[in-house]
């Protein structure tokens, strides 16, 4: 006891003493412009001490006596400053290694550069991709921009028209998650059933944010499901929103498809399609952002507006002359094919605002959009099909005439969507150097569909527009993290924990009952193009999941970087989920780096997915019907042996490499391989041929039934290579970017349900072979992009070339047989598979810019200058088959499009 006592007193003794040795140490680590650096290394020389810097630069540690502090961060030059006890400013100037971008998805820590992340990430400042070019929509430019980012333009496709779902590395629209500014993005409450990839699909609606409200997009290239939850199988895709202040920034743009070979106006002679003007597709777009000062702690509120008006295109193979090598029939399945017409504008905010004397900030960030648009469905021909025309409709204004006499009328299908966001809350340092952040994000995406310059043809001939009725989606995601970095701990290790509540709710409301009834049995039912949602398909459904995970980021040493993730969430509705990820990064010389991961993955079907219910009119082989899509747990669902669905699990690794040989080359190299195991899709087409099918389809007075299953296993491997050469010198620069991509589609294993497996027509009719195609050619084996940009003086060129691989598509099959089969022209007798093959093609994109002032841009050019379009889509040998496909034009829906050449110019204004 004694001598513990004498302990005690030493220690009070040696107290002072070792307090008068200490130095308390506060400053603000700045780049040249005074900006803070978040996330900078303090540390004292010759110990073990270090502290990071916080959102605002400030630091404060406790170092002996008057030592030396050693102050770095990713990109700028490290500095060694003396201590002294007034504040200090350490400024950091860049390094003339600077290693690149900044990325802060995929992580919880301080942000890294862009070649130093453990996994592949691309940054893409808008600023620098969205002016000098023709593309008017977000989703498009990214399409340019990144090598495993794909979308398809739709056409004849139901509300897919006006929603661009994008998919990463070839696989499904819900199988990338979106972020704003780190917080989970809602979907869209839309499903693609008809006529698109990613059938049976939900996904982000990308161009409902504003373009002019985002500063750089991050595209992580890599499953990341156990650190950001479902949805992340194939990566991330993370909006980050200005910050802007005192500068008012306009942009406004033009843009015209001209098209001589394909626009149907100059096929006036023929008679026989609808037309718009020589440059059809004509765009117009504006947008502003400005941000003002909140505060006196550096807090700021910025504002974006966006508005954007697209009309229609109109193409058609306009060569009739069969004799000639792509001559084709007139097309009497879609007399109105191209691009429906868009007119959308929308809102945005971003905040911050510091607490005074406080670590705190209160952020908040949201939005609105609207969007309006209609678009042509398939043709009704009298001689065709007259049960799809009223009795006295002659003479009714929506009627046309053909050259040669055939009566016709292309029903419009038109949309009204709405999208809101909001998010806020609340984050800052606790303890030591805690990082917390706590927030709420609510967005809900309302869709309402129309039918107008249309009949219902049992009604009468007096009604021609009609309230089809639509879904909504809701989603409100609350979330914690706690996060520390621990510098003293190997060469520096981040830690952090969070816990996520989330809810969703999918309702479908009815149209009025003139759009779905049928009042005459001799006619057909309802309004045509798009039959109204019945009382039948009205559903609210909701649900909820809890998620915690764990995140650790470690710098085993100066060159050895180790990432885990663990993440264990569990539905109301599907159980209990877990997944690991381990990422890890080697700096093998200075500028070379190998990296790799491997995770586990998991997307549970969406709301969407489980209660979606529809009646809608398809095309095949010429032929007009009914298709009713039925909801999982339908009776109709069981009568066809679906069972429930269940969540999607993945594997997905990645191997690659990160080389800056100079300061002005970056070299990115990553092979990826994703096995999903049941993933949702739309099922085929089922008819009566299956006994307890039959009366529930007569019932229901349609032809056939579709459903959602987990139908099938797929392995998708592929290789992204990225070069980036960018040189200043004087008042000029160069740019030169080459992007690649190589992917590759596996179908491993088809499940089939017991009760479907005894018959080939069942199999096909679950998932067919038309289908194993569709999904495959999600997206192109081979895309390529490379960038040539010089500037000099005020002046700036480009060209920007854009190659798209070779893609293999199945039609429906006159013959209606498995697989699809059309007979030949000159043999009725005979029959061939009805293979589309769009070969590859390189689309060539010119422009210039001139800076009129320090305040004004302009810009000018073409993309697509050759005017290249896809190959026809028929079979050699059956031209009379043709009209086959998914869009009932000469095209399907490809990547590279079909409406061709198209002129464009820009303004852009700073004040």
């Amino acid at each position: 006891m004694k001598k513990q006592l004498f302990y005690v007193l030493i220690g009070f003794y040696l107290l002072p003493i070792a307090s008068f040795a200490q130095n308390i140490v506060k400053g603000k680590v700045t780049t040249l412009k005074g900006e803070g650096i978040i996330a900078a290394s303090v540390k004292e020389k010759g110990t073990s001490k270090g502290t990071v810097t916080d959102q605002n630069g400030d630091f404060q540690l406790s170092v002996s006596g008057k030592g030396t502090i050693i102050v770095s961060a990713i990109g700028y030059e490290t500095r060694e400053v003396v201590a002294t006890t007034g504040p200090l400013t350490i400024i950091l100037s860049e390094s003339a290694q600077n290693l690149g971008d900044f990325v802060v998805v995929g992580t919880r820590g301080k942000g890294r550069s862009s070649i130093l992340t453990p996994v592949p990430v691309d940054v893409i400042k808008i600023n620098q991709v969205n002016m000098p070019t023709a593309k008017m929509d977000l989703t498009s430019i990214l399409n340019a921009a990144s090598p495993s980012f794909n979308f398809n333009k739709q056409s004849g496709s139901d509300g897919a028209d006006q929603i661009d779902l994008a998919t990463l590395r070839g696989l499904g629209p819900d199988q990338t998650l979106v972020l704003v500014n780190g917080k989970r993005r809602h979907q869209t409450a839309f499903v693609a059933v008809f006529g698109t990839r990613g059938r049976g699909n939900s996904g982000t609606d990308l161009n409902a944010i504003p373009e002019s409200s985002i500063d750089r997009v991050e595209i992580l290239r890599d499953g990341a499901s156990a650190q950001y939850g479902s949805d992340a199988i194939a990566g991330v895709i993370n909006l980050i929103l200005k910050k802007d202040i005192g500068v008012l920034s306009v942009n406004t743009g033009y843009s015209g498809y001209y098209d001589p070979r394909n626009n149907t106006h100059y096929g006036k002679e023929l008679g026989q399609y609808r037309q718009g003007g020589a440059i059809d597709g004509n765009a117009f777009s504006l947008g502003a952002n400005y941000g003002v000062g909140l505060g006196k702690h550096n807090g700021f509120i910025n504002f974006s507006g966006n508005f954007f008006a697209n009309g229609k295109t109109f193409r058609q193979n306009l060569n009739t002359d069969l004799s000639s090598k792509d001559g084709l029939p007139i097309n009497k399945v879609r007399r109105s094919t191209g691009d429906g017409s868009v007119t959308s504008g929308g809102l945005m905010y971003n905040m911050e605002l510091p607490i005074a004397n406080t670590k705190t900030v209160i952020y908040s960030f949201g939005g609105g959009n609207i969007k309006a648009s209609d678009a042509y469905a398939y043709t009704r021909n009298l001689s065709e099909r007259p049960e799809r025309f009223p009795d006295g409709v002659a003479g009714n204004s929506i009627l046309q005439t053909t050259a040669d006499g055939e009566t016709y009328y292309d029903p419009i299908i038109q949309t009204k969507i709405q999208d809101l966001s909001f998010a806020a809350g609340v984050k800052g340092i606790w303890g030591k150097d805690w990082n917390w952040d706590l927030s709420n994000t609510l967005g809900r995406n309302n869709f309402h569909f129309y039918g107008d310059q249309t009949f219902n043809a049992s009604l009468g001939a007096g009604k021609t527009h009609f309230d089809d009725g639509g879904f909504s989606f809701l989603q409100n995601t609350v979330n914690f993290n706690l996060s520390k970095a621990i510098p003293t701990v190997a060469s520096g290790l981040n830690l952090a924990f969070g816990l996520e509540h989330r809810y969703e709710n999918y309702k479908i409301y009815a149209g009025e009952k003139d759009s779905y009834s049928n009042y005459n049995p001799n006619k057909a039912t309802g309004a045509q193009g798009f039959p109204g949602y019945q009382p039948g398909d009205e559903v609210n459904a909701g649900r909820s999941n809890v998620a915690a995970y764990i995140d650790a980021e470690l710098d085993a040493t100066n060159k050895w970087l180790i990432g885990v993730a663990v993440r264990a969430e569990n539905y109301n509705d599907f159980g209990f989920t877990s997944n690991y990820k381990f990422a890890t990064r080697y700096k093998l010389t200075n500028n070379f780096n190998v990296r790799g991961s491997i995770s586990t993955g998991f997307r549970a079907p969406s709301l969407q997915q489980i209660n979606f219910s529809n009646t809608f009119t398809n095309v095949q082989g010429g032929n007009v019907f009914e298709v009713k899509i039925a909801p999982n747990y339908s009776p109709i669902t069981r009568a066809a042996g679906i069972p429930d669905l269940k969540q999607e699990k993945s594997i997905n690794a990645s191997l690659g490499l990160s080389w800056k040989p100079v300061s002005e080359i970056t070299v990115t190299l990553d092979g990826y391989r994703i096995n999903i195991k049941d993933r949702v899709v739309l099922s085929g087409q089922f008819d009566e041929s299956i006994p307890a099918l039959k009366p529930i389809l007569n019932q229901l007075n349609v032809a056939q039934a579709q459903f959602f299953a987990n139908a099938v296993n797929t392995t998708n491997y592929g290789l992204d290579l990225v070069v980036d050469y960018t040189k200043r010198f004087d008042n000029k620069s160069i740019k030169v970017l080459f992007t690649g991509n190589l992917n590759h589609l596996n179908i491993d294993k088809i499940n089939i349900p017991n009760a479907l497996d005894g018959s080939y027509k069942n199999q096909q009719a679950f998932f067919s072979h038309r289908e194993q195609a569709y999904i495959k050619a999600s997206a192109p084996p081979v895309k390529l992009g490379l960038n040539l940009d010089y500037g000099f003086g005020n002046w700036m060129v480009g060209t920007h070339f854009l190659y798209y691989g070779k893609i293999s598509i199945l039609g429906y099959g006159y013959a209606n047989t498995y697989p699809p089969l059309v007979a030949l022209d000159d043999d009725p007798n005979k029959t061939v598979l009805e293979q589309f093959n769009y070969s590859g093609k390189m689309v060539t994109d010119i422009y210039g810019s001139y800076k009129i002032s320090k305040k004004v841009t302009v810009f000018f050019g073409a993309d697509n200058v050759f005017n290249i379009h896809p190959d026809y889509g028929y079979v050699q040998g059956a031209k009379l088959s043709a009209y086959d496909g998914e869009t009932g034009g000469a095209w399907d829906a490809v990547q590279m499009g079909f409406n061709g050449r198209r002129l464009f110019t820009k303004l852009a204004f700073n004040f």
